[in-house]
């Protein structure tokens, strides 16, 4: 009997949904770090927050997450924002805004961050490499 509850709600909540012109409609967009606050070194073992800062393009775009790729000692960085497509965005000149995530240091030797910084004329990416040394 609780499945069949379980299954009417979800059969309910289904149906309920309308996809109508109402939703916004959005898409993902990489956005370039300018900053990046980061420790000199780390210890083995400890978390530590990263903080880098990214201009905001229109107010139409809202941070979502960080892109985050892992290589062995090697982690490339990115911010992904919502850009929510809409007819009434401002461009914002200026607008720095900052986020963080946590790195737990896992493993010896140093690692070696590159943060995008966008592409050049012919369309290479750029980064800011950081190489952070680990302490036992």
């Amino acid at each position: 009997m609780k499945k069949f509850f379980v299954l009417s709600f979800l059969v309910t909540l289904l149906f309920s949904c309308s996809l109508d012109d109402d939703n916004p409609s959005f898409s993902f967009e990489i956005l370039p770090i300018e900053d990046v606050d980061i420790p000199e070194e780390f210890t083995l073992g400890e978390v530590y927050p990263i903080t880098v800062t990214y201009d905001r393009p229109t107010n139409c775009h809202a941070f979502r997450d960080f892109y985050y790729l892992k290589e062995n000692n090697e982690r490339t960085v990115a911010v992904i924002s919502t850009l929510f497509e809409e007819n009434n965005c401002v461009d914002l000149v200026d607008e720095s805004l900052t986020a963080t995530f946590n790195f737990q240091v896992t493993s010896n030797g140093s690692y070696i961050f590159k943060f995008w910084q966008g592409q050049d004329e012919n369309e290479d990416d750029i980064y800011l490499e950081i190489e952070v040394p680990v302490t036992n």
